[in-house]
Parts: C-alpha cells; structure tokens; sequence
C-alpha cells in the first residue's frame, strides 16, 4: 500500500483542489442533505453563521491530506490568506505546489517542468477564498445538520458551470474540517486539513506567481 508521502498526485488529482472548469456532471445531493429551494427564501441559520465566521478568518495555515477519486493519497502543507491567495506544498519527489495569487491559479509541477494556469474565477476556490462567503444568488445548493459535522454543498452555473464545492465544518467550532471538489466526470476529490493555525502571519511572497516563467515554459513546449 502507498503511503501519503511516495505517492505523487497525477494533474487530475491535483486539479481536484478546485480547478474544476465548466462542464461538471449534475450535481449529486447527498443523502440527507436538506435541498434548498431556487429562490433561496430559507438558508438554515446554522449555514449562516458558519458562512459568516469563516469569512472572518482572514488567513490559515495547517497539514492536508488529499484523496483522490480511487482512494490514492497524498499532502502536505497549505497556507491561505483571504481573499483569495492559497498556496499547497504536496510532499513527495513530483514536487507538486498550487499557488493562487487572488487572480490566477498555477500548477507547479518541477520535477515534469509544467505550469498551468487558469483564472481563478472559473475554479470553484473562488467560492472558497472570497472575502465574504456569499450564501446568495442560489450558491447553496444543500445543507446537512449533524451532531459532529454541517455540510454546506455550493455552486455558481453562471461562472463554472455545474461543478460543486461541498465544505464540511466543525457544528460548534464552525471551523473548516474538510471539502469535496467534484470534476467534469463527477468524480470526488476530498482535501481534510488538520494542525490549522488562525490569523498567522504569511509572508506575501508565499502566493507570488511568476507569469514571465509561465509563458516562458509554455512557449518552449508547445
């Protein structure tokens, strides 16, 4: 069996973090989760105040574990920094590292000598690095009360079509235990994060994105 540290993520994997484009499956609701209506008349209260203190904690750092679609395994270290800067260091020999600036996204892969980017607004990130967690516009698409976990299911057709962003927090705490990305195939990529630290201190460098690399590297592979 492959531990979390000598597995390395395949692009599709990584992409699972939330680079999901437009074009997802339907989405599936969960059993149990509570469907909200189109006209998004009643957001449970729980969802609320859980949307409202997360978007108060301007920037984290902690340990994640990724598993992917057939159970594969890996992490590392994230750091993240509202709005929308995340960076994640995977470990492992790929040397994998997704960095968002708060504009773009890059994937980083040094050992295949890759960078791909994409705008971050068409990933579902977005919804998870906004400066505030808009709970709006028929974003939440269904929740679940449970006595250890509140599940909050979002998405946004009108920018990344029908993929979805389902984040599990802590019922008391309200802190963010986990989320599940799910791509164009309707395949879950669940990211849980532990050892989380609240309102550290980033140095800003940590989400710099060098665009003349990118385009450099691209030019010569094309």
């Amino acid at each position: 069996m492959k531990t979390q540290t000598d597995f390395a993520p395949t692009r599709r994997q990584v992409l699972g973090l939330g680079l999901v484009l437009a074009g997802a499956a339907a989405i599936n609701v969960v059993p149990g989760f509570q469907l909200l209506a189109r006209a998004q008349a009643a957001i449970p209260p729980a969802a609320q105040k859980i949307a409202d203190h997360f978007s108060s904690v301007k920037s984290m750092s902690g340990e994640f574990v990724q598993f992917g679609p057939k159970g594969e395994q890996t992490g590392g270290k994230f750091f993240l920094e509202r709005p929308g800067k995340i960076r994640f260091n995977y470990d492992g020999s790929s040397n994998f590292r997704v960095i968002s600036d708060g504009k773009s996204v890059v994937i980083l892969n040094k050992k295949l000598n890759t960078s791909d980017l994409y705008p971050l607004s068409k990933t579902p990130l977005k919804l998870l690095l906004d400066d505030r967690i808009d709970l709006s516009g028929g974003r939440v698409k269904a929740v679940k009360e449970e006595d250890d976990l509140t599940t909050i299911q979002l998405s946004d057709k009108s920018v990344f079509g029908n993929a979805r962003i389902t984040m599990m927090f802590d019922p008391k705490s309200y802190e963010l235990r986990q989320w599940t990305i799910t791509d164009a195939q309707g395949k879950d990529t669940t990211v849980m994060i532990f050892n989380v630290k609240e309102g550290v201190s980033i140095p800003p460098d940590t989400f710099d994105i060098d665009y003349t690399a990118n385009r450099e590297l691209n030019t010569k592979t094309r």
